[in-house]
């Protein structure tokens, strides 16, 4: 079912998906907004790097660029004609403790967290823990624009990481019970343009609320602005979001599934070992790390090899469109897929849409603005494919009664790997060069990413074989007369 038939058939459930689309976004640009104030944030808190710098104050240069002088004497000695200093000796917002704060100070917090709301959310209430972690978030980001010392930073980006990591698990689990197989695809790829929106705004609010120099506190209001929302919209989802019932298969129904937690942590890890299941979190934690390291680098990026770019105009629209497009096609096509050929079908529009994004994502790192810019569309818009996609498929892998801690754990897998990626940049940029560094870890991640779905999908079919030959097997006992002892030796063994 496309986007076009979801806002036709569904009405109280679309509401819902839009709070929870409002939700996300606030969630990755409270992410991302440091990404894009790193440079600013760096120079007045004093960490990550230091280069040289061209100082904008001075109208005439020398013949010597600033990047060209590898330590402070030598920057700071490079005079013009009328004796003038023309660069700085600076940070520039990169470096390993930077990396840091976008990877292990968030990412280690955040899936830990993700996990023990996972399984207290398959118990408890999930719009009331929902609510708690939007606004834990939102003040966090509050306090980050009065941080003065780099700890303090280190400190609030855990205790985001807490308040984040109650997103997508909730959110996802509420979304699987208010649709059905047939609309959960384009649900999923609907709820996922809040990446991409909250992405886009975090370069506008990175960039012009900056340079607006709001009581000449600068980069600190972007952070004010970004915070304030969340209270609003969590107010939102506590008056007028319903908690939906979970939704249960046939044969869930059967039986009671009200499970210890030793015997629900049990269930999730032989759900886990399953080839299928295991490969696929592989798979998508690789392609994870693409977009980790891309969205993480990318302001410092253009600010490096083209200063003069305006990333800030370019960036609020282009991942918007490209990845807002992205993930409802692939949620449309592989929604298409799926009916004719099962989950594998899904794992097919995964592997394609990676492999021909790459050559797009390439062409971005190579060409000079706009084209550089221009390539990320198509880049988006293909390669973006995979977000809901591939949790719409761990979703229909496991039962619904383990489906918001399995979500938790799939997050706590593809985060930790995708998310600490970013601190192979500077050891890579050193031993090559930023662009080269990119190059890997970005397009190369994506062909990565395509050659582990192919493995996915095969040994996908070959679990899906195996399941098939159970059932006959199972047929042919209850027909041969055994009745309710085969079917109960059956699924003992299953179990």
């Amino acid at each position: 079912m496309n986007l076009i038939q979801l806002f036709r058939s569904e009405g109280y459930p679309l509401y819902v998906l839009c709070v929870l689309l409002a939700t996300y976004l606030l969630n990755q640009l409270d992410r991302y907004i440091l990404a894009t104030t790193s440079a600013p944030m760096a120079r007045d808190i004093h960490f990550g790097d230091q280069v040289c710098l061209e100082n904008d104050t001075v109208t005439y240069t020398g013949n010597i660029t600033c990047k060209s002088a590898g330590s402070e004497p030598s920057c700071t000695n490079l005079t013009n004609a009328n004796g003038t200093e023309y660069c700085l000796w600076e940070y520039n917002g990169s470096g390993e403790q930077y990396q840091i704060l976008v990877g292990p100070a968030f990412t280690v917090v955040y899936t830990i967290t993700g996990v023990v709301l996972g399984f207290i959310a398959d118990i408890w209430t999930r719009k009331y823990i929902l609510v708690v972690c939007l606004m834990l978030w939102s003040g966090v980001t509050i306090l980050t624009g009065f941080a003065h010392e780099y700890w303090q930073v280190v400190l609030l980006r855990f205790a985001l990481g807490i308040g984040q990591a109650g997103c997508t698990p909730f959110a996802a689990s509420i979304i699987a019970d208010y649709f059905s197989e047939e609309m959960r695809g384009s649900a999923m790829g609907f709820y996922n343009w809040g990446i991409y929106t909250g992405y886009s705004l975090s370069y506008a609010m990175g960039n012009y609320i900056t340079k607006a120099n709001i009581n000449g506190q600068g980069w600190r209001w972007a952070y004010f602005i970004s915070g304030i929302p969340g209270f609003l919209v969590g107010l939102l989802i506590l008056l007028t979001v319903k908690e939906p019932e979970r939704r249960k298969t046939a044969k869930e129904k059967e039986k009671d599934y009200d499970l210890s937690p030793l015997r629900k942590l049990m269930t999730i890890l032989r759900c886990f070992l399953n080839p299928s299941l295991m490969m696929l979190i592989i798979a998508g934690s690789v392609r994870n790390a693409a977009g980790y390291i891309w969205g993480n680098n990318t302001q410092l990026f253009f600010d490096h090899y083209y200063k003069d770019s305006n990333v800030g105009l370019w960036m609020s629209w282009v991942p918007l469109v490209g990845g807002s497009c992205g993930v409802l096609f692939g949620g449309f096509i592989s929604d298409r897929v799926v009916k004719r050929v099962g989950p594998q079908g899904r794992i097919w529009v995964l592997v394609i849409s990676q492999l021909c994004a790459a050559p797009f994502a390439a062409l971005a790192l190579y060409l000079e603005p706009p084209y550089a810019f221009l390539m990320l569309i198509p880049s988006n818009i293909i390669g973006e494919m995979w977000v809901g996609v591939t949790l719409a498929v761990v979703v229909e892998l496991v039962p619904s009664y383990i489906r918001t801690s399995t979500v938790a754990v799939y997050l706590f897998i593809s985060t930790n790997i995708g998310g600490n990626s970013p601190l192979l940049v500077t050891p890579l940029r050193k031993a090559t060069s930023f662009r080269t560094a990119l190059t890997i870890l970005f397009p190369g991640l994506y062909v990565a990413g395509s050659l582990l779905f192919v493995l996915t999908l095969l040994v996908l079919r070959r679990d899906i074989k195996k399941v098939k030959q159970e059932e006959e097997e199972r047929q042919l006992l209850l027909n041969k007369g055994e009745g309710p002892e085969a079917e109960e030796t059956y699924g003992a063994q299953r179990t």
